[in-house]
């Protein structure tokens, strides 16, 4: 499991992480302890690829912030990729030191960012 820092410093400051973990990767956006837009990227294509987002507080507990979601195939040049991604208006407030982590159905690999202040 790979961890990226959500915020820097204190206040609120712009939150941009991003995290890989083998095959999969994430990418936050927000502010403080709020955020904004979550996204997702799994190196290939597959049929029935599906990603959903975790939640570990502080405390150690582990749930599930969003249930499946299909993930959409790209391709760019030689890279294929297959995306996901959540925006919630207003953002999403999350407890500090909470970890935001993804994982897709067909691959290995967890990546997190911390929310912290």
């Amino acid at each position: 499991m790979t961890l990226a820092p959500l915020v820097l410093g204190v206040g609120p400051a712009y939150a941009d992480a991003k995290a890989k973990d083998g095959k999969v990767g994430l990418s936050v956006k927000g502010r403080g302890l709020r955020v904004d837009r979550v996204g997702g990227a799994m190196d290939g294509h597959g049929t029935g690829v599906r990603a959903r987002l975790i939640t570990y507080t502080p405390e150690g507990y582990r749930s599930e912030l969003t249930g499946w979601r299909d993930a959409t195939p790209v391709t760019a040049a030689l890279t294929k990729l297959s995306t996901v991604g959540w925006r919630w208006k207003g953002g999403r407030e999350f407890a500090d030191g909470t970890r935001l982590c993804i994982e897709f159905n067909l691959v290995q690999g967890e990546p997190c960012a911390v929310v912290h202040q």
